[in-house]
Formats: structure tokens, C-alpha cells, sequence
């Protein structure tokens, strides 16, 4: 049996728009789509070819109630593994986050960061490790390796 891969996260935020631009921005990566969505609301989703952040926001005459997709920053963090942590770690400092929380670790090094929705984001660096990993699958190890453990926060 081959394994199951993570294709997407969707998380709700303020403004998908810009949010896209700082994710694009400080990780490379691209805008796959964005249009209307559910609830009156508008998506963008960011990442590779493979896999994505979508990036919701309710519409204005969107159904207001219980639920994930009307919690702005409902969940723990989302994390990125980048090959350069460091030359990473400066493009984020430039836009302005504060970095926090930097540990080595076996096999690698991170840090976290919070975007102006309040999102965490940890990024993650195994270099030291020496991992082999396709360009196609950059985008892959945020998903696989990592949010397997987000837990998505009760909504308000």
C-alpha cells in the first residue's frame, strides 16, 4: 500500500490575500488559485504544485456561527521545513515577525513565528541531517511530517 500524503490545510484568516503575499514572499512559494467560497467567503491557495495552505476568510453576509471556518488562528501551528533556516529566518525578521523559541535538536533546528492573525508557524531546517527530498516534495514535509499533529482549536 503506498502511503497517504497531506494535499492541503485550510485555515481561516483576516485577509487571504495578503496573507498569501507574506507566505509567498518568506517561503517561495506560489498562488495555486483563489476565488469565492463557501459562506460568501473568498479562498486563496498558496504553496507548490503538490500541496497547499488554502487561505479562507468568511464573506461579509457569510453565515456567522459555531465552527473552524469563523475562527480566525483555530489551530496550533503549521510547519515549514526549509533547506537555509537561516537565510529563512532573515527574510521573516526583514518583513518584520519576531522569531522565538529556537532550539537544535536531533535532527534538526527550529524556530516559531506568529503572522498578524496570530497563526504560529514553526520552521524547521534538516540540513544536518543530510535529507534527500525531491523539489516537488519541499511543500510535502510541512504537510506529512509535521501537521499530522495540528489540532484544530474549539471554535469561539
Amino acid at each position: 500500500m503506498t502511503a497517504a500524503r497531506l494535499e492541503h490545510a485550510n485555515v481561516t484568516v483576516e485577509d487571504p490575500k495578503k496573507t498569501a503575499e507574506i507566505l509567498c514572499t518568506l517561503f517561495d512559494w506560489k498562488v495555486r488559485w483563489e476565488g469565492p467560497a463557501k459562506n460568501n467567503g473568498y479562498t486563496v491557495h498558496v504553496g507548490e504544485d503538490f500541496s497547499y495552505i488554502a487561505l479562507y476568510a468568511v464573506g461579509a453576509t457569510g453565515r456567522l456561527g459555531d465552527g473552524s471556518y469563523v475562527t480566525v488562528g483555530g489551530l496550533n501551528h503549521i510547519a515549514v521545513v526549509v533547506d537555509d533556516i537561516d537565510a529563512t529566518e532573515r527574510r521573516i525578521l526583514d518583513a518584520g515577525y519576531k522569531t522565538e523559541n529556537h532550539a537544535d535538536y536531533a535532527p534538526g533546528r527550529r524556530f516559531y513565528f506568529h503572522d498578524t492573525d496570530g497563526i504560529e508557524y514553526e520552521v524547521v531546517s534538516y540540513a544536518k541531517a543530510r535529507m534527500r527530498v525531491s523539489g516537488a516534495s519541499r511543500f510535502h514535509r510541512l504537510l506529512n511530517c509535521i501537521l499530522a499533529a495540528v489540532t484544530f482549536a474549539k471554535p469561539l
